[in-house]
């Protein structure tokens, strides 16, 4: 039986079409990420997995069991599948444990250990109203798996956090998938949080389920500008230069789209592509190159900095 199965979701409104066709699936464990640019489709397609939204046509089903949309129950949502909005919401001016004791069906010992997993034991006496926001997504949270679901969706979680808090959150997710056994989705703007996090990665652009595979994949073999786009700067050589690039060698990447950290810079009395350092910026654990070939502005990764503004260099691809 699969863990979750999306068949044909369509969905429109009055700006058009939101969601065309989409299908996939999901298996128990696995770490899905959703990516797209504003207005893709990927929360409505989100809230349809959760059994918020009702699609126009397609089914959504969840441990062999279909997920019914709003107009086809009371109460909005599906038992099992927890749904973490962008504007979660908490009670004011009571305590974190009096919101926690409310929902909470968990016994002693399982309560303390979601507690301590989601990192709020230390926040349980005070109100809400004096929590960071940080703080209150990770009360939320726990308020949703105080029930116990089996996948977790979680609608750009990272937005709109420090890094210390981000990262926190990072920890968190990953004990819940761990300790906890919970199956988690979810929906991220930033390309690090979603290449280093999940197991596959579905691309979604104007409603359209456009390339689906492994973060691997998606970075190195992106099926066009947009895809590339998404997960970092990339350049575009001609096909001539390309072969300057690559000579000798067979490329690994797309040669449409390559990655700075796969372009070496060299002294020009190698062979590849001539070009001048245009700028150097510095970044703390590297340098970031530009370089004006005779046809291409490209970017580099390098940790050398014996390259200024205004040498001669030879570009090579990484082989």
């Amino acid at each position: 039986m699969t863990f979750l199965q999306v068949t044909g979701i369509e969905k429109t409104d009055a700006r058009g079409v939101v969601l065309q066709n989409i299908s996939f699936s999901q298996t128990k464990g696995q770490k899905i990420a959703i990516a797209g640019e504003t207005g893709a489709g990927k929360s409505t397609l989100l809230k349809i997995m959760a059994g918020l939204i009702q699609p126009d046509a397609g089914t959504v089903h969840f441990e062999g069991e279909r997920v019914l949309g709003p107009q086809e129950k009371l109460v909005a949502g599906h038992e099992g599948i927890a749904y973490l909005s962008q504007q979660y919401e908490l009670p004011a001016f009571l305590r974190v444990e009096q919101v926690l004791r409310y929902a909470n069906s968990l016994s002693a010992s399982e309560a303390q250990n979601l507690y301590e997993i989601c990192q709020i034991e230390h926040l349980l006496s005070r109100r809400t109203d004096e929590l960071s926001g940080g703080e209150r997504q990770r009360i939320a949270l726990a308020l949703l798996l105080t029930s116990s679901p089996s996948l977790l969706l979680l609608d750009e979680p990272f937005s709109n956090l420090d890094k210390i808090h981000k990262n926190t959150l990072k920890t968190v997710i990953q004990d819940i998938s761990q300790e906890l056994d919970i199956t988690c989705t979810l929906i991220s703007h930033d390309p690090h949080d979603t290449l280093s996090w999940a197991e596959h990665i579905l691309v979604l652009k104007d409603g359209h389920l456009i390339q689906t595979g492994t973060p691997e994949q998606i970075y190195q073999l992106p099926k066009d500008a947009y895809v590339a786009g998404l997960f970092g700067e990339f350049t575009t050589f001609s096909e001539q230069e390309v072969r300057q690039l690559y000579k000798g060698t067979s490329p690994k990447a797309n040669t449409g789209f390559i990655r700075p950290e796969n372009l070496l810079l060299h002294a020009p009395e190698q062979t590849g592509l001539a070009g001048q350092v245009v700028e150097v910026f510095y970044f703390g654990s590297f340098l970031e190159v530009q370089v004006q070939t005779a046809e291409t502005m490209a970017t580099v990764k390098t940790q050398k900095n014996s390259f200024q503004k205004g040498d001669q260099v030879i570009l090579r691809a990484m082989e």
